[in-house]
C-alpha cells in the first residue's frame, strides 16, 4: 500500500507540474490522495489514539479546500479574491495542524523535559523574529490594506510561528522514528512553501505551479507517507524514555537562534536605520531569559543527581547489612520510596521475570498476578537483578508508578537492582555453605542403601542423590536436575502433585507407582515415598525414596491379564465388561451421557468351523476382535464415544459405548460395525466372509448394567429373526413387539396359504374430465380376530419374512384376472390395471418371464399391465434389474416409479432405465397450494417428465384446489380421495360401467 501510494503521488506531482492546465484537477486530486492515506493509516495501523491522526487529515483536507476555493473564485473573478471564504480553509488547517501536534505530545510523550520546551521556544523567537520582519512587517507599513486585510496577512505568518513553536516541542521531546520524520519533512515542507509565498506576494511575483508549490506538494507526499508507515502508531504509545545527552547539533541550532537577534540588529545598523529596535530588544530578553531557566533546570538536575547518590550510598550500606531475602526487598522499596516525591503512589516488586522482560527497561505485559501486585499503574520499570558471572538474571525489580516518575528514577532503580542482586548472591552463597556442611553428615548415613534416596530443594531440583541411584538410573549425577524429569513422562505430573502435597500436609499419602528410564533405556516401575524435611537443619528439602518394583509388577500384571482378558483374542472378558458397564452407568448418570452396549454375533459360524475347521474358526474370533476394535476406534470421539470391545464367549462379542450424546450416535455405532463386516477376512486357511447380528441398547430404556445387557441380548435376537446381517436397537415396546410381530407372521403365513386376502382398487383418472385411466390394486387383509390391519402393518412383516413373493405373486395374479374380465365386459373401453412389485419379488429367478406367462394365460394385453417399483430398487441396480425391466417393456408392460422424488432421485435412471411412468408421493400434493417451493418442486417434475417422454400421476389429491393446480402446470392424470377411495371388485365394475356409460353417451352426443 505504502509504495502504491508514493508511486502514485509522484505521478500526480510530475503531471501537475508539467501540465499548469490541470492544475485544480491534478492539485485536488493530490491533496484528496493526502487525505485518504492518512485515514488508510489510521485504519491499518490502528493507533492507541486517533483523533490526532483525524484532526491532520481534516488539516490536509481544509488546506485542499482553501486551494479548490482559491481557484475556483480566481476563473469566477479573474482576479485573486483576497479577503476570500479560501482564506478561512487556510487558516483552520493552522489550528488543526497545531491541535493535532498538540494532542500528539499529551499521548506519546511522558518524559515532560522543560529543556525541550525552552529549546524548542528559543528556537521559535528566532525565527519568529525574522518571520515578523520579513513577512508581518510590510504588511503592518502597507497604508493600501484595509484592517481586514491587513489581520489576515499578518495571521498567516503568525499562525506559522505557532506551528512552528508546537512541531519543535514535539519534534524535541519524542523519539525519533520514520512517522516522526516524515511529518517533520512534510511541516517543513509546508512552512517553507508558506515563507515563499508571503515573500512571493509581497514582490507580486506569485504564479501557481511554481517552484513554491513543491513544498506544499512535500507536505502532502509526506504526511500521507508519514500515516502509511507503522511507525506512526508509536506516536500515541505513552513511552517514558531515558534522558537523552546534550547532542552537538541541537546545541549548535540554539546557539544559532541566539544570534538571529543581534545579527538583525547589526544588519539594520549598516542599513543605516534601525527600525526594529523594539522588537528585537524584546526577542533579545525572551532569549536571555530563556537561557536562564534552562540553565536553572539544569543546576536543579545537578542537584536531584547528588541527593540520588546520597540515598544510593545508603542503601548499599544497608544491603550489605542484609541477612535474608525479606530484608533485601524491604530495604529496596524504602530506597525507592525515597528517591520518589513524597506523596506519590507507587509499588516495589523483587520476582521472577517472564520471557523477554529483562530486555526491556519498561513493559506493560505482566503475569496476571504480578500486575494485580503492581496495581493499577499502565506503565512498568523492569531493572533485571544482572548477576557478577553473566548468567541470566531470573528475578527483576519491578517499580510500577506514573509514567512521569519513573524517568527520574530509571537509572538510580538499575544501580538499585544490581545491589540487591548481588546481597542476594551473597545470602545464597551463605546458605548453600551451610547446607553443604550439614549434608556432610547426612550423606554418611545413606552412602550404602540399596534404596535411591534424593533431597529435592524448595526449587523442585535434586541436590543429593545416593550412589545407589546409578544402578537404578545408570547415573549417580542427578544434582541440579529438576525432581520431575528424573521421572518418564507419563509420571511427571503425578511426582509435581505429590511434591505439591507433601509440603502441604507434611506426610505423603500411598500413591500409584512411578516410572523411571533404567539405564538400557527401557522403563522400570518404582515404589516413591515421599517426607517433607524442610524444617530440618540437616536435610533442608524433601526426602524421596525409591524402590524397584518393576520384577513385583510384571508379575502382578501377567496374573491381571490372565484373570480378566480373554486368552484367545487378548479382549476383555465378561466379567470385566461387565464392572466397565458398571462404571460408564454410573458415571453416565452423573455426567448425563448416553451409556450404549451392542452384543455382535456372528451369523452362520458354525459353518466356518465345520468347513475350515475349528483353527480357521479361532482365527476368525481374532481377525473379528481385532476388526471391531478397529471399527470403534475409527469412530471414538465422532460421536463423543469412548468405548471397549469384549469377548462375551463363542462368536458373540461386545462393544460399550461410554459417552454418546444421544441414542442416535450408538445407532451410527453399530451402523459403523456392521459395515465392518462388508470387507473379507483373510486368514492363512484362505478368504473367508462372514456377517453379523447386532443388537444394540442404551441407557435411555436400561437403569442399570444387567439390564442394559438383556436389552442388547433382546435386540440381538430381533435382529437375527429380521433376516441377519443388520442391527437393531431396544426399545421400550420391543419385548411386546417381538411376540405380536412373531403372531402377525404366523398369521399372515396362514392367510397367504389360504388366500385370505382382498384386492381393492383405487380409480387413476385424467384430470380434465375425471374420465377413468386406469387402476392401481392394493392388497387389504381382514384378519379374523384383529379385523382389518393396515398394509403398513403387514407388509413389513412380509418382506422381512420373505413371505412378500407368495404375496406378491397372488397380488399381481388377481390384479390381472380383474383386468382381464373389465376387458371382455368393456371391450371398447381402454384402462390398466398397475401393481406395486418389491425388491425381493422382483429378484425372484424369472419374474419378468414369470408376469409375462400371467398375463398370456388371462387373456390381458401387455399394455394394459403397469408395473411399480420404488427408486431404492433403481438405484441399487446390479444389471439383472435393467435387463427384467427392458424385456417386460419389449412385451409391452408398463413401468411406473412409485413415490417419484421421496428417495435419492437420480436423473441418471431417468435416462438409462426404460420407465414410463412418474408417480408422484402424495407428500408432494398436500403442501402444492400453500408452499411456493413445493409447487415450484412439482412443477418441475412436471416439465421435466415432458421432457423426458414420461407420464405423470399425481397420488393422493384430495381438494379441488390441488387438482387445478396440476392441470394449469400440465399434470394429466391423478388418483385421491378427491374422486374415489380404493374400491372392491364388485364397487370397482360398477365404477367403470357408470363411467363407461358416461363415455358412451357422450360420444353420441358428439355425434
Amino acid at each position: 500500500m505504502l509504495k502504491g501510494y508514493v508511486g502514485a503521488m509522484a505521478v500526480l506531482v510530475t503531471a501537475n507540474f508539467a501540465l499548469p492546465g490541470l492544475h485544480l484537477v491534478l492539485w485536488s486530486a493530490i491533496g484528496i490522495a493526502s487525505v485518504t492515506a492518512i485515514l488508510l493509516g489510521v485504519h491499518k495501523h490502528r493507533p492507541r489514539r486517533r483523533a490526532p491522526w483525524f484532526l491532520l487529515a481534516a488539516a490536509v483536507g481544509s488546506f485542499i479546500a482553501g486551494d479548490v476555493t482559491a481557484d475556483v473564485l480566481t476563473r469566477l473573478l479573474h482576479r485573486q479574491g483576497f479577503p476570500s471564504i479560501a482564506d478561512f480553509f487556510y487558516l483552520t488547517v493552522y489550528v488543526l495542524i497545531a491541535a493535532a501536534l498538540v494532542w500528539l505530545y499529551r499521548l506519546g510523550v511522558v518524559r515532560r523535559d522543560p529543556a525541550s520546551l525552552f529549546d524548542a521556544l528559543t528556537l521559535t523567537a528566532g525565527l519568529g523574529l525574522l518571520s515578523y520582519i520579513f513577512l508581518i512587517r510590510p504588511y503592518v507599513d502597507n497604508p493600501d490594506l484595509s484592517a481586514l486585510d491587513r489581520t489576515i496577512s499578518i495571521a498567516y505568518p503568525l499562525a506559522d510561528i505557532v506551528v512552528l513553536a508546537v512541531g519543535a516541542r514535539l519534534i524535541a521531546s519524542v523519539r525519533l522514528t520514520p512517522a516522526v520524520a516524515l511529518l517533520a519533512a512534510g511541516g517543513v515542507g509546508l512552512l517553507t512553501s508558506d515563507v515563499g509565498y508571503g515573500l512571493a506576494q509581497l514582490n507580486g511575483d506569485w504564479s501557481t505551479g511554481g517552484p513554491v508549490d513543491t513544498g506544499w506538494a512535500a507536505f502532502y507526499v509526506l504526511w500521507g507517507v508519514a500515516a502509511l508507515h507503522p511507525s506512526m502508531r508509536e506516536l500515541t504509545e505513552p513511552k517514558v524514555v531515558r534522558a537523552d545527552d546534550e547532542r552537538v547539533g541541537r546545541m549548535l541550532l540554539l546557539g544559532l537562534s541566539l544570534f538571529v537577534a543581534p545579527t538583525v540588529l547589526f544588519l539594520e545598523m549598516r542599513t543605516g536605520a534601525v527600525r526594529d529596535a523594539a522588537v528585537i530588544a524584546i526577542v533579545s530578553a525572551l532569549l536571555s531569559g530563556l537561557v536562564l531557566l534552562r540553565l536553572g533546570r539544569a543546576v536543579s538536575a545537578q542537584r536531584r543527581t547528588l541527593r540520588r547518590e546520597r540515598r544510593l550510598r545508603s542503601a548499599g550500606a544497608a544491603l550489605l547489612m542484609a541477612t535474608d531475602e525479606a530484608a533485601v526487598a524491604g530495604t529496596v522499596r524504602d530506597a525507592v520510596a525515597d528517591l520518589l516525591p513524597p506523596g506519590r503512589a507507587h509499588r516495589v516488586v523483587i520476582a521472577p521475570v517472564g520471557d523477554g522482560q529483562v530486555s526491556m527497561p519498561y513493559t506493560r505485559t505482566l503475569e496476571p498476578a504480578l500486575a494485580a501486585e503492581l496495581g493499577g499503574f499502565e506503565v512498568t520499570l523492569c531493572c533485571p537483578l544482572a548477576l557478577a558471572d553473566g548468567r541470566a538474571a531470573e528475578r527483576a525489580l519491578f517499580v510500577a508508578a506514573d509514567e512521569v516518575l519513573l524517568v527520574g528514577l530509571q537509572e538510580a532503580a538499575q544501580i538499585l537492582a544490581t545491589q540487591a542482586a548481588m546481597a542476594l548472591e551473597r545470602i545464597a552463597l551463605g546458605d548453600e555453605i551451610g547446607r553443604r556442611n550439614s549434608e556432610a553428615y547426612f550423606r554418611t548415613l545413606v552412602l550404602n542403601t540399596a534404596d535411591v534416596i534424593l533431597i529435592v530443594g524448595a526449587d523442585d531440583r535434586v541436590r543429593f542423590a545416593s550412589p545407589s541411584a546409578h544402578a537404578l538410573f545408570g547415573t549417580a549425577d542427578l544434582v541440579g536436575t529438576p525432581l520431575p524429569m528424573v521421572f518418564a513422562d507419563e509420571s511427571v505430573g503425578v511426582v509435581d502433585r505429590r511434591l505439591r502435597e507433601v509440603r502441604t500436609r507434611g506426610a505423603d499419602r500411598p500413591g500409584d507407582d512411578l516410572t523411571v528410564i533404567g539405564p538400557d533405556g527401557t522403563p522400570a516401575l518404582v515404589e516413591a515415598a515421599f517426607r517433607d524435611l524442610g524444617d530440618e537443619p540437616t536435610v533442608s528439602g524433601v526426602v524421596v525414596t525409591l524402590r524397584d518394583v518393576t520384577e513385583r509388577s510384571r508379575l502382578q500384571a501377567q496374573l491381571y491379564q490372565r484373570a480378566t482378558f480373554d486368552a484367545l483374542t487378548g479382549l476383555p472378558n465378561r466379567e470385566v465388561f461387565l464392572t466397565r458397564v458398571q462404571e460408564a452407568v454410573r458415571s453416565g448418570a452423573e455426567t448425563g451421557a448416553t451409556v450404549g452396549v451392542l452384543i455382535v454375533e456372528l451369523d452362520d459360524f458354525k459353518v466356518v468351523n465345520d468347513t475350515w475347521g475349528h483353527s480357521a474358526g479361532d482365527a476368525l474370533l481374532v481377525a473379528v476382535g481385532q476388526r471391531l476394535t478397529e471399527a470403534l476406534r475409527s469412530v471414538d470421539g465422532s460421536y463423543g464415544a469412548a468405548g471397549t470391545v469384549a469377548r462375551l464367549g463363542g462368536d458373540e462379542f461386545a462393544a460399550l459405548v461410554r459417552r454418546a450424546g444421544s441414542p442416535a450416535d450408538v445407532e451410527r455405532v453399530a451402523e459403523r460395525l456392521l459395515a465392518s463386516f462388508k470387507a473379507s477376512f483373510e486368514l492363512d486357511h484362505g478368504t473367508v466372509t462372514t456377517t453379523a447380528s447386532i443388537g444394540a441398547a442404551t441407557t435411555a430404556e436400561a437403569a442399570d448394567a444387567q439390564e442394559l445387557l438383556r436389552h442388547a441380548d433382546l435386540a440381538v435376537y430381533v435382529a437375527k429373526e429380521a433376516g441377519r446381517d443388520r442391527w437393531r436397537r431396544y426399545e421400550s415396546s420391543l419385548h411386546s413387539a417381538v411376540v405380536e410381530r412373531h403372531r402377525l407372521r404366523a398369521d399372515l403365513d396362514r392367510a397367504i396359504a389360504d388366500e385370505a386376502f382382498l384386492l381393492h382398487f383405487q380409480p387413476i383418472v385424467t384430470l380434465t374430465d375425471r374420465r377413468t385411466h386406469g387402476f392401481e390394486a392394493l392388497v387389504r387383509w381382514d384378519h379374523p380376530t384383529r379385523g382389518m390391519v393396515p398394509p403398513d402393518d403387514f407388509i413389513s412383516v412380509a418382506e422381512e419374512s420373505g413371505l412378500i413373493v407368495p404375496l406378491g405373486a397372488w397380488v399381481l395374479t388377481n390384479a390381472v384376472r380383474a383386468a382381464a374380465q373389465w376387458r371382455i365386459a368393456y371391450p371398447e373401453y381402454e384402462t390398466y390395471v398397475s401393481v406395486n412389485v418389491s425388491a425381493r419379488q422382483f429378484r425372484t429367478p424369472e419374474f419378468a418371464q414369470w408376469v409375462l406367462d400371467e398375463i398370456d394365460r388371462m387373456g390381458l394385453p401387455p399394455g394394459c399391465l403397469q408395473l411399480e417399483m420404488t427408486e431404492s430398487l433403481l438405484l441399487h441396480d446390479d444389471g439383472e434389474v435393467a435387463a427384467a425391466l427392458a424385456a417386460l417393456r419389449r412385451a409391452g408392460v408398463r413401468i411406473a416409479i412409485d413415490d417419484f422424488g421421496t428417495g435419492f432421485s437420480s436423473l441418471s435412471y431417468l435416462r438409462r432405465l426404460p420407465v414410463d411412468v412418474l408417480k408422484l408421493d402424495k407428500s408432494f400434493i398436500d403442501t402444492i397450494a400453500s408452499s411456493t417451493e413445493q409447487h415450484a418442486v412439482v412443477d418441475t417434475i412436471v416439465q421435466l417428465a415432458r421432457i423426458l417422454n414420461l407420464e405423470v400421476v399425481a397420488e393422493g389429491i384430495e381438494t379441488e384446489v390441488e387438482r387445478d393446480l396440476l392441470v394449469t402446470m400440465g399434470s394429466k392424470h391423478g388418483q385421491g380421495y378427491l374422486f374415489s377411495r380404493p374400491l372392491s371388485y364388485r364397487d370397482a365394475s360398477q365404477w367403470l360401467l357408470e363411467d363407461a356409460s358416461g363415455l358412451q353417451r357422450g360420444g353420441r352426443t358428439a355425434a
